[in-house]
């Protein structure tokens, strides 16, 4: 078993071929992890969040729909807890924590406590707010694990995910370039008379071809329903004048870029054109805002300022967009908590974080448009990553 005290500079060379990072990388961001643990004076972190453990160990796969957890202690080696037919894939994938299974007729609960039997606790962190640890099994962890105190730290992990490593990055690029594919393979495939689940699979067809299954299937949605947030493709069939949603994001080793487009079919009303104009400028405001030590909520104040200064001062939207990387099933979102760019959000932007911009200007009653790209904030300033054209499009 590895220690993670140190690492050579083996370590840090290209990881094997069928895994997305090397050794170094993991245990950088284990060590930072730690760090943060000796800040809230905790002696073992509980890590149940799917991409959090993700993030930490690489596992990569659907069997996060039963609780996962990963024991993490200041020092000493990490057990990764699932059930037991997970051994193979656990083996496979992740090089750096004991595998820990549970049979089907006990809990991960059960099979932690085991795990931290005779070990003196004092202070344990765990993640009551992640969506991979149950209220019953939070409980349960409580009751019979003895520790002096347990902590909340939902955040401790998600706030060092923010800020993505020179890796990561490439990571992103690549799913930008995937993103671009699959909504040309989606343009293309749109027309009157094909059907929305027609443009879908040209879209997934793409995706699989070059990278992996995303956390969200792609949204494609028609003007009927326009309006369904988190809805997707029907049979419903394309006629002369609707206009089309396409918003999808192409995944590298679970690194999302997302990027979203209105589409018209046969023709555009002459307010698509106006709202077009707006719709990139507001864009093009969020992304000279991005700078290290900003305030989220000033970038979304450099977004509505040119919304209201093209007489749109009514609008108002819960966001201009959000952080992204790391995307779980059934989210690109990296778990249950969306990091917006809202009026209200005092998060501190920072070199290194990444962000699903959104333009969107939608139900305005003077015209519909929207645009989304991923911005990656790096040090030579904020980078649109995925480049599909943004003009008014007519198919």
């Amino acid at each position: 078993m590895q220690h993670w005290s140190s690492h050579s500079a083996k370590d840090d060379a290209a990881p094997p071929a069928d895994l997305p990072f090397s050794a170094g990388e993991y245990a950088a961001r284990v060590t930072k992890v730690r760090s943060a643990m000796a800040r809230q004076e905790l002696d073992l972190l509980l890590v149940s969040a799917p991409e959090n453990i993700c993030y930490l160990t690489g596992l990569d796969h659907w069997g996060y729909f039963a609780p996962h957890l990963l024991v993490l202690p200041m020092n000493g080696e990490l057990v990764l807890i699932t059930r037991a037919m997970e051994r193979v894939t656990v083996a496979a994938q992740v090089r750096h924590a004991r595998f820990a299974g549970h049979p089907d007729h006990e809990t991960v609960a059960d099979a932690a406590c085991r795990e931290l039997a005779g070990r003196r606790l004092r202070r344990v962190g765990f993640e009551p707010r992640s969506s991979g640890l149950p209220m019953a099994l939070g409980l349960a962890l409580q009751a019979a694990c003895a520790a002096e105190a347990w902590v909340d730290a939902s955040g401790v992990v998600d706030a060092i995910r923010m800020v993505k490593s020179p890796a990561e990055q490439a990571c992103l690029r690549q799913a930008a370039a995937v993103s671009d594919a699959a909504a040309m393979a989606a343009i293309q495939a749109t027309r009157s008379g094909a059907s929305e689940a027609e443009i879908a699979a040209a879209c997934l067809a793409t995706m699989a071809e070059r990278g992996t299954y995303p956390g969200f299937g792609p949204f494609i949605r028609a003007t009927s329903r326009l309006g369904e947030e988190h809805t997707t493709w029907s049979r419903a069939r394309l006629e002369v004048g609707d206009a089309l949603f396409l918003e999808l994001s192409g995944c590298v080793a679970r690194y999302h870029a997302p990027l979203g487009r209105l589409i018209h079919v046969g023709h555009a009303p002459p307010e698509a054109h106006a709202m077009a104009s707006v719709a990139q400028d507001a864009f093009a405001a969020v992304v000279a805002s991005l700078k290290d030590g900003i305030l989220a909520r000033d970038v979304y104040a450099a977004w509505q300022g040119v919304v209201d200064r093209a007489g749109l001062a009514h609008y108002r939207r819960h966001h201009c967009g959000y952080l992204v990387g790391i995307g779980v099933p059934p989210s690109w979102t990296g778990g249950n908590q969306v990091w917006g760019l809202r009026p209200d959000s005092d998060l501190m932007i920072r070199t290194g974080m990444s962000f699903h911009v959104l333009s969107w200007l939608m139900g305005t009653g003077q015209g519909d448009y929207f645009i989304s790209n991923t911005v990656l904030l790096g040090d030579q300033g904020a980078q649109v990553l995925t480049q599909t054209p943004t003009d008014v499009t007519i198919r």
